[in-house]
């Protein structure tokens, strides 16, 4: 079974209003999309990037599996890991070789007339998830409206907002939203917070000793998670589970945070970390070290993969993210009562809708 030239499109996507976290903004959201072929199936892969990534994916990974037996997916891997070594591999690479390993998995499962959750072998059926999205751009009445919808509506009983606004210079702001989404939510459901990398060492442990009064959690990214020495501080003074890894790019990247004990719980992004195939990698490596993990964004994307994984925590439900999937694909998952079903259909369950989403296709 051969695998035929990649069919890779692009697409920007406005936000349903104004986005914005404690260190960046934005109005759109692209996603850029692998679709791969061989014999009379097809698989779908994608990644949120630039358009870039999918140049990259056309010209430099195309060529590299065309004509590969479409079952031999490790070898794939390592052929386009190894090509990267001088354009480098962190951002737009990786994002392309994720799109592209995404796609190989659906594909695989396609093949084989099994689910992929089947595929990969099931630890669990169903997934819990939280509801992610809280930004600093949102005012009152928008925020308690979304966090209504997840806690009261859609019986999510985890979610989170965004703090560190204005890189960490609105601390006030971001503590009264805190009280703010605690009164709307109640006293069972569980609240995190994700700064984004905004704070300072010790402004995120101030930050954080005020989080504790308000039963939060889950504290992500209080510093950058480039900084492995200032994580590990935050997180043996603070009550709240510290939390990062969404910015690994590859295996190593997840080794230095583990090894340097400076998370509670790992997230991996498989959009971002080279697919299916290093996100199980790196969720092994955090279960060795008795670690949970975490997957970050695009949760249609990591829901099979993460039926399979002993070590699972729970599964991001994205705004955007979720938005985007609801809108370009078939078969979108329904998160109400907190858990989803991915253990059914075949391969990732998924499929895109061309026509529908043609408007949005920048490439």
């Amino acid at each position: 079974m051969k695998l035929r030239p990649p069919v890779v499109s692009v697409y920007t996507v406005p936000t349903d209003a104004p986005e914005a976290d404690g260190t960046l903004s934005w109005d759109t959201t692209t996603v850029v999309i692998a679709e791969v072929s061989a014999a009379d199936a097809t698989g779908t892969g994608w990644t949120y990037g630039p358009a870039a990534v999918g140049d990259f994916l056309h010209e430099h990974l195309g060529p590299l599996v065309e004509g590969r037996d479409a079952l031999d997916i490790p070898a794939l891997h390592d052929t386009m890991c190894r090509s990267v070594r001088n354009a480098g591999r962190p951002g737009i690479a990786a994002c392309a070789i994720s799109a592209l390993d995404i796609a190989l998995w659906d594909l695989k499962a396609r093949l084989l007339e099994l689910p992929l959750a089947r595929l990969l072998g099931v630890a669990r059926e169903t997934v819990p998830v939280y509801g992610s999205g809280g930004f600093t751009t949102y005012h009152d009445t928008h925020l308690a409206a979304q966090l209504n919808g997840w806690v009261h509506g859609q019986h999510i009983p985890r979610v989170k907002i965004k703090i560190g606004e204005a890189w960490g210079r609105a601390v006030t702001r971001d503590l009264a939203r805190v009280r703010a989404a605690r009164h709307v939510i109640g006293p069972e459901a569980e609240l995190y917070v994700d700064a984004n990398g905004a704070y300072t060492r010790k402004q995120a442990v101030r930050v954080g000793h005020t989080l504790a009064e308000h039963g939060v959690g889950w504290f992500e990214e209080p510093v950058s998670s480039d900084d492995l020495k200032g994580l590990r501080l935050v997180r043996d003074a603070v009550v709240s589970d510290v939390t990062a890894g969404e910015y690994g790019y590859d295996l190593p990247y997840f080794a230095r945070m583990i090894s340097a004990g400076a998370v509670d719980c790992l997230q991996i992004d498989a959009t971002r970390c080279g697919g299916l195939t290093e996100f199980l990698r790196a969720a092994a490596l955090a279960h060795a070290h008795g670690l949970e993990v975490s997957t970050h964004c695009a949760p249609h994307v990591h829901a099979a993969a993460a039926a399979s994984l002993p070590n699972l925590r729970h599964l991001e439900w994205f705004h955007d993210h979720v938005r985007i999937e609801d809108m370009f694909f078939d078969g979108a998952l329904d998160p109400t009562g907190g858990e989803v079903h991915p253990v059914c259909g075949i391969g990732h369950g998924l499929t895109l809708r061309t026509e529908e989403v043609e408007e949005y296709r920048v490439a």
